[in-house]
């Protein structure tokens, strides 16, 4: 039996490893969940955050950020990390059993010299491919500071909201009436894009709504500098990797962020480290569920 420990708070995948106040663990037989539950960690501080996945047999653990120190100790405990990963537990654990979540572990703060600077991207998670990727909300869209803060009355509050998401051509990438469960988040608090936020933040319970979101409300325009080639040499791991693959690199401060292997040869390999929805005009009918 495998088992997988996702750093947990509220049903989404909790951003600070160290600071973590429960796991969602889950029983995977034959690649399929057969059990979970939420587990507390006792107030255990960092250092001894590996020690309690080990002692409960944890095989993988799935988190957000996480430091170097606790990248050690979950090794020596022979617990394999997949950091960088944001949005809903479940759906984090579903795409890891896919094959959708990897990491390399590699630390690309040598490529600064190159132009590639990762300190760009250090909050640029996605949700490696489940999904609710596009709510990710800390890429630069959300957190540059070039915009003003969102006003209505419910910024700061917890709203859950069933949602469908298309693109221009009708094609749906994203429903929460396809699984079943609304989407919980605190509004103004930068979990989603802003345009989704802004959207919500003076809804009331109950009401529909229907929005356009041009890039720049969403995840903006894909940036040249974020496509980067590299030696595979330089790149441990990456000889296995292949076109279309999505995996995490860490820049200079530890943090992990996606990138996906956009081409390859015997010697080297471009990555793109743009979200995968950048540059594109997303629509979306929004209901307001419930506001805490």
């Amino acid at each position: 039996m495998l088992k997988i420990a996702v750093t947990y708070d509220n049903g989404n995948v909790f951003q600070h490893f160290g600071r973590t106040e429960f796991f969602k663990v889950y029983n995977i037989q034959e690649n399929k969940v057969i059990s979970s539950e939420v587990i507390g960690s006792n107030g255990t501080g960092h250092g001894a955050l590996a020690g309690l996945l080990a002692d409960q047999d944890v095989d993988v653990l799935i988190c957000g950020g996480i430091g170097g120190g606790a990248q050690e100790a979950l090794n020596e405990a022979g617990v394999t990390l997949i950091a960088g990963v944001q949005g809903n537990t479940d759906q984090a654990v579903e795409a890891y059993l896919r094959g959708e979540l990897v990491s390399t572990g590699a630390n690309c703060g040598h490529h600064h010299e190159e132009g590639h600077d990762c300190g760009n991207h250090e909050d640029g998670h996605s949700c490696g491919g489940h999904g609710e990727s596009h709510f990710c909300g800390e890429g630069c869209g959300s957190s540059c500071g070039a915009k003003p803060a969102l006003t209505g009355r419910n910024v700061g509050k917890t709203c859950r909201t069933h949602y469908r998401g298309t693109f221009n051509d009708g094609t749906q990438f994203d429903s929460s009436y396809d699984r079943g469960e609304p989407l919980e988040f605190v509004c103004g608090a930068g979990q989603m894009i802003r345009g989704f936020d802004a959207a919500v933040a003076d809804m009331e319970a109950g009401q529909v709504v229907n929005v356009h979101l041009m890039p720049e409300e969403a995840y903006g325009m894909p940036d040249p500098n974020a496509v980067f080639t590299l030696e595979i040499a330089q790149l441990p791991g990456s000889e296995q990797l292949e076109t279309g693959q999505q995996v995490y690199l860490t820049n200079q401060y530890g943090q992990p962020f996606p990138v996906k292997v956009i081409a390859k040869d015997e010697k080297m390999i471009t990555l793109d480290a743009n979200h995968e929805m950048a540059g594109k005009e997303l629509n979306f009918r929004i209901e307001l569920v419930e506001v805490k």
